[in-house]
């Protein structure tokens, strides 16, 4: 059910699935389309009261709590993304699983996984639109933009809450396949190296190799070896951003067609080869069910341009 332009007062009581969640995160999912600073005004002002009392934004929902949500008029200027676009009706498609707690999903290339930054919307505003009707959806992490692959969205927040336990505690398995410049050491089974992010001038996020950054590991396996390539199988230990594409750069086998972190001259061959897109692809997910407690694997398969692209290399290693 959609709603536009709520112009009464509302009393929301939270249910126990919700406790533990900030209000002012909870106000963006009830309040769509309305900016974040008047979502932080209207905290501020008093007029979102809990229990009657004034809270503040970091305010963490208790079960049963009270919330009262002025009237607020939702910018015509911010619809929600139509279901019937192209581009949001295709990720119907790119499902692997789903129930009422989990959405396990192929992302696409060039899809970044939230709008902004002059995104008019993402993975998740385009799942929210598609499935109109739930109260719930968060991402459980993130992918580059560029990355292709398995990811989790969480339906529930009690779903949340266990996926983010597993991520702490390792018992989430993710493993990427990338296609890396020159020949990778057959020895070389793991990148230890702390990273640090920077942010430009122009407000771009760079992450580098440093001393005072924050402790990384990415562990590696080669999968195929090429003339002048490699396919590698990266599992992160940790998920720092841009992880991997900057362990493959320190280990001196930077990604094919790494906008920000490739090689010149191999990207241009790969291009050569037909590949116009970042070859990173998060191939498999593993993680314990928060329901059924069930242990779960779930492969996405390669797009047309990364098989393309190995089959070129193929067929160039057999001549």
């Amino acid at each position: 059910m959609k709603e536009q332009a709520p112009q009464k007062v509302r009393f929301i009581t939270v249910e126990a699935d919700l406790a533990g969640q900030r209000i002012d995160n909870f106000l963006r999912t009830q309040l769509k389309g309305v900016p974040k600073s008047m979502i932080y005004r209207i905290l501020r002002k008093g007029e979102v009261r809990v229990n009657k009392g004034r809270i503040k934004p970091e305010y963490k929902l208790q079960a049963d709590d009270v919330i009262r949500i002025p009237p607020v008029r939702v910018s015509e200027g911010a619809p929600a993304p139509s279901p019937k676009l192209d581009k949001i009706a295709a990720l119907e498609s790119h499902i692997l699983f789903e129930d009422d707690r989990l959405i396990v999903i192929n992302k696409p290339t060039g899809i970044a996984v939230h709008g902004g930054s002059g995104l008019s919307f993402g993975l998740i505003e385009g799942l929210r639109a598609l499935r109109p009707d739930a109260k719930f959806m968060e991402l459980v992490h993130r992918l580059d933009r560029d990355t292709s692959g398995c990811m989790l969205i969480a339906k529930k927040r009690s779903a949340l809450r266990h996926m983010h336990e597993q991520l702490r505690t390792g018992k989430m398995d993710k493993r990427y396949n990338a296609l890396v410049a020159g020949e990778w050491p057959a020895n070389r089974f793991k990148v230890k190296a702390p990273l640090r992010k920077n942010t430009l001038q122009s407000g771009e996020r760079m992450v580098s190799v440093s001393d005072d950054g924050k402790p990384s590991e990415t562990r590696y396996r080669i999968l195929k070896q090429f003339s002048g390539a490699t396919l590698v199988e990266a599992s992160p230990i940790t998920g720092r951003t841009h992880q991997i594409r900057v362990h493959c750069l320190h280990a001196g086998h930077p990604i094919a067609c790494d906008p920000k972190y490739g090689d010149s001259d191999f990207d241009a061959s790969m291009r050569e080869k037909g590949l116009d897109r970042l070859f990173l692809h998060a191939q498999s997910i593993a993680f314990i069910h928060p329901a059924t407690e069930e242990r779960m694997t779930f492969t996405a398969p390669l797009d047309k341009a990364l098989t393309d692209s190995l089959m070129a290399l193929n067929a160039l290693s057999t001549k």
